[in-house]
Formats: C-alpha cells, sequence, structure tokens
C-alpha cells in the first residue's frame, strides 16, 4: 500500500536535496514547507500543504511530474510548477491537497 505523504514527512527536510534522476539528475533544494487552508471536507488523507524547491539552473523546467529521488523517501513523483526566479536559478512549487 502506497503511504500518503503528509507536511510532517516534509518538515524534516528542508535544506535536503531531492534528485530527479529522469532529468539528468537535476538537484532540487527543498527551501519551504507551508501548510494551506484546510477545506472542511469530512474524510481528506491529509491537511493540505505546498512545498517550495530551488533549482540552481539557469534552464527552466516546465511544469510536470518529476520523478524525485531521496533517501527517506525512495522515489516518489510530484508535480512541480515553476513559480519564480532568482540570480541563482529558479523557484518550483508543488501543492498536496
Amino acid at each position: 500500500m502506497m503511504t500518503v505523504l503528509t507536511l510532517e514527512h516534509f518538515a524534516e527536510r528542508i535544506n535536503e536535496t531531492f534528485i530527479a534522476a529522469s532529468d539528468g539528475n537535476a538537484a532540487f533544494v527543498l527551501k519551504e514547507v507551508q501548510p494551506l487552508p484546510s477545506a472542511t471536507l469530512e474524510g481528506l488523507m491529509r491537511k493540505p500543504f505546498s512545498l517550495l524547491f530551488h533549482h540552481s539552473s539557469p534552464i527552466l523546467f516546465s511544469q510536470k511530474i518529476f520523478q524525485m529521488q531521496h533517501e527517506a523517501f525512495g522515489e516518489v513523483g510530484i508535480f512541480l510548477v515553476p513559480v519564480a526566479r532568482d540570480s541563482h536559478g529558479f523557484l518550483y512549487q508543488a501543492v498536496f491537497n
């Protein structure tokens, strides 16, 4: 059975690197983990949250599911959307709800 990832799984991983092996071993550093407003729907599998990753490259990836590898999770698909650029690369956001 697949584990449902929650905010708590990622909160301990800030500043750790996730590797997108199928994208040339691109390194994404987890910079932020934030809770999101929770809907009042019953039966939710988890409380909503967002992740913000930084990728130090001048190359912009389009939004898609990245197969991320991390020692704590193994391989997990995370849908990332580019949301900002800084002087060192791009920021990508994932939303779990």
